[in-house]
């Protein structure tokens, strides 16, 4: 870290009073050390991370960090507020502020930094000396690991040469409080003192062993925050931990040996821990990775408890794929901290996220198969029957019965991947036997979420069930799908399968039913669903509306008006946005102005996360502007009549719209009130404290001629 930070990156007496003026101010000088190349795009940088997750962590503290094109080398800047800033932490302001940046790409120099910072952060003798250290010098060399710098005759501590840090004696890198090379994930640091007796660890004279895995999602600070805490719990304890941090650049296996010879296990995660089969059969405690960093002391105490009572995991699963993103469904029931509602929206979100690739794929081969062979297609014989290689009628049928066929997998796979998101493996025969007999019973979508819900509830409760140690092989395998997938299947047929099936009859008639000011009404809601957040849950509800009504061979006229809307509204925010950079750039920083370049393809796909990078950085002109357009468009389009056969494809499908000269009129329309209140809001807006003076034309009269640099909101 010697290199990352020095004296005139530190700001004693740090005066901003919002988490954006506070990284404004260490960003400059970062800047002005020429770490940061482009003021203004690194800001939106930082905002589009700080708009993902809060970096608030409790005790004071703030880390607002990113990745950035703009940032020449890893680089830290450190700031302390007398009276806190607000970064989202939920015990208050923090006072200790950490703007770290780190080049675009540059993985492994990112996580060092963090998780290095992080589990000094873990050490109240290390807060405690920042918030008392009187000189930037001194305090640089304490995030450094430094030995303070003697005094020089008069009292003065010794300043660094040039404002640079001080090179360590042997050129071995720098050491964390307790000895430890910073940056790097420890095994086995958590070790207990010697001879004092673990309850449960079948061994009287060595103490209790515990094997850990923390991870989060972002796989930086919270993933060594945790491990630290646990390990410091462990010490006070008497207890060995030994922690596999499992971050964003990768992660060290624990020996296989440790694992073997642990009396308990510590799951602290909120994404899928990796090679989790590793640790069946012993007894584990499995929460958020938050959990780990407040409460460590009580997890410990947990799976102790556990252990003395014989509790042991029944199966050996992994958390199931990942996605390129790295996030999948967490295969547990939410932190315990967790509200229901918050964790019947993971649930609910794990089927969600695995059924849309289905719906795209279907629905885009059913369209396809439309758009060669006429809406007449739904009639062919069978392509295993009747195909000829030279008949483009045979070859639409082809297209539209693979479809077909995918879109019969969407309610089992929501319901498989609700109950797995609830219960993990176990949860998926259960969830898919369920969902497939929703649709066998006419139970639809509907019957799909109960199926799930129930599935997962079932299997969650046949775990808490202690089971002889001589069954516990054959748990995984045979008892737990056997159970779970007899009591679901009775369940749907027999007690809930019919008022369900009724429920989506009455749902379906009710839409088929929708005409005039309704139908206005719905489109208008469904438009502010889809452009409230751009992709998240409840766009996603929305979404899943609409595909529900055209997920059958042959969907009622409402259902495809529904659909067309919902796609309509979903392409209003992308496209506003590269619009708005097209016809007012000089509102935006040359990031936002980049892109706005690629918007207008995203838009224009029909993917509404390509406003997201807008909505980050200014979210309180950008989101009410793309739901007030989205809304008008959702209208019109029902207003209109457009119809929509495909879930997907935007302007791409337009040929299978109904009505599609209406349908671009309605999209036109929405993008254009977006954009003009955008461009209003923009417009309207002050600078932030500390930023630098405009000119009359809205440039910094500091940057150079002939470039315009926009004050951030």
């Amino acid at each position: 870290m010697s290199d990352m930070i020095s004296a005139d990156l530190v700001d004693l007496d740090l005066s901003a009073e919002t988490k954006e003026a506070a990284a404004r101010a260490l960003a400059e000088r970062m800047a002005a050390r020429g770490r940061v190349t482009d003021l203004e795009g690194f800001l939106a940088d930082v905002a589009a991370r700080e708009a993902q997750m809060p970096t608030g962590l409790d005790g004071g503290i703030g880390i607002p960090h990113c990745r950035s094109e703009y940032v020449t080398e890893p680089t830290l800047a450190f700031g302390r507020s007398a009276a806190g800033i607000d970064f989202g932490a939920a015990d208050g302001p923090a006072d200790l502020v950490f703007l770290i940046a780190a080049p675009a790409g540059a993985d492994d120099a990112h996580l060092t930094i963090l998780s290095a910072l992080a589990r000094q952060l873990m050490n109240a003798e290390f807060t405690a000396a920042l918030r008392s250290v009187g000189d930037a010098a001194d305090a640089a060399r304490l995030i450094r690991g430094e030995e303070p710098a003697p005094a020089e005759p008069g009292g003065q501590p010794a300043e660094e040469p040039d404002g640079e840090p001080a090179e360590e004696p042997d050129g071995e890198p720098a050491e964390e409080p307790d000895g430890e090379p910073v940056g790097e994930a420890r095994e086995g640091a958590g070790a207990g003192t010697g001879d004092v007796s673990g309850e449960g660890s079948g061994e009287p004279g060595r103490p209790f062993r515990i094997v850990a895995v923390t991870s989060c999602p972002t796989g930086i600070a919270h993933t060594y925050m945790a491990a630290e805490a646990l390990e410091n719990a462990g010490r006070e304890a008497g207890v060995e931990v030994v922690v596999e941090t499992q971050g964003s650049a990768g992660f060290t296996r624990l020996d296989p040996a440790v694992i073997a010879a642990a009396d308990g296990v510590i799951l602290a995660h909120d994404v899928a821990v990796r090679e989790k089969d590793r640790f069946a059969g012993k007894p584990t405690v499995d929460t958020g990775v938050k959990a780990a960093v407040n409460r460590p002391g009580e997890l410990i105490g947990e799976v102790r408890s556990k252990a003395a009572r014989g509790e042991v995991t029944a199966a050996a699963d992994d958390d199931g794929p990942a996605g390129a993103d790295g996030t999948t469904p967490v295969g547990r029931g939410g932190e315990s901290g967790e509200g229901y509602g918050t964790r019947l929206r993971k649930w609910l979100m794990s089927g969600v996220s695995y059924m849309v690739p289905f719906v795209a794929a279907g629905g885009l081969l059913i369209a396809l198969g439309f758009a060669i062979g006429g809406y007449e297609i739904n009639k062919a014989p069978s392509v295993v029957d009747h195909f000829v290689w030279g008949q483009a009628d045979s070859w639409a049928a082809l297209l539209y019965q693979i479809g077909g066929v995918s879109f019969a997998f969407l309610v089992p796979v929501l319901a498989g991947y609700i109950a797995y998101g609830m219960a993990d493996r176990p949860g998926l025969v259960p969830g898919f036997v369920g969902g497939s007999i929703a649709l066998t019973i006419d139970a639809g979508f509907l019957g799909g979420l109960a199926a799930g819900l129930i599935s997962g509830g079932v299997v969650l409760a046949i775990q808490r069930v202690r089971i002889p140690a001589a069954l516990r092989g054959i748990m995984p395998v045979v008892v737990i799908p056997l159970i779970s997938a007899a009591v679901v299947g009775f369940l749907m047929f027999v007690v809930i399968g019919k008022p369900i099936a009724s429920a989506q009859e009455a749902m379906t008639d009710w839409l088929n039913g929708l005409s005039g000011a309704n139908a206005v009404l719905l489109g208008a809601l469904l438009g502010l669903m889809m452009c409230f957040d751009l992709g998240g849950p409840v766009n996603k509800v929305a979404y899943t509306f609409a595909t529900a009504g055209i997920a059958v061979s042959d969907p009622s006229d409402s259902a495809m008006k529904i659909m067309a809307a919902v796609m309509a509204a979903g392409m209003v925010p992308p496209l506003s946005m590269a619009l708005a950079t097209t016809v007012r750039g000089r509102l935006f920083n040359a990031t936002e102005r980049e892109n706005g370049k690629a918007a207008w393809v995203l838009g224009a796909s029909f993917i509404s996360e390509g406003a997201i990078p807008f909505a980050a950085a200014d979210p309180l002109r950008v989101i009410p502007s793309s739901m007030v357009g989205g809304a008008l468009t959702g209208a019109l389009s029902m207003a209109f009549g457009a119809t929509l056969r495909a879930p997907h494809g935007g302007v791409f499908v337009v040929p299978l719209i109904g009505n599609p000269l209406l349908y671009l009129v309605a999209i036109a329309a929405g993008v254009c009130v977006t954009t003009a209140l955008v461009i209003v809001l923009k417009g309207l807006r002050r600078p932030v404290p500390g930023a630098a003076a405009q000119g009359p034309d809205g440039a910094d009269p500091s940057a150079p001629a002939g470039s315009k640099q926009p004050v951030a909101a």
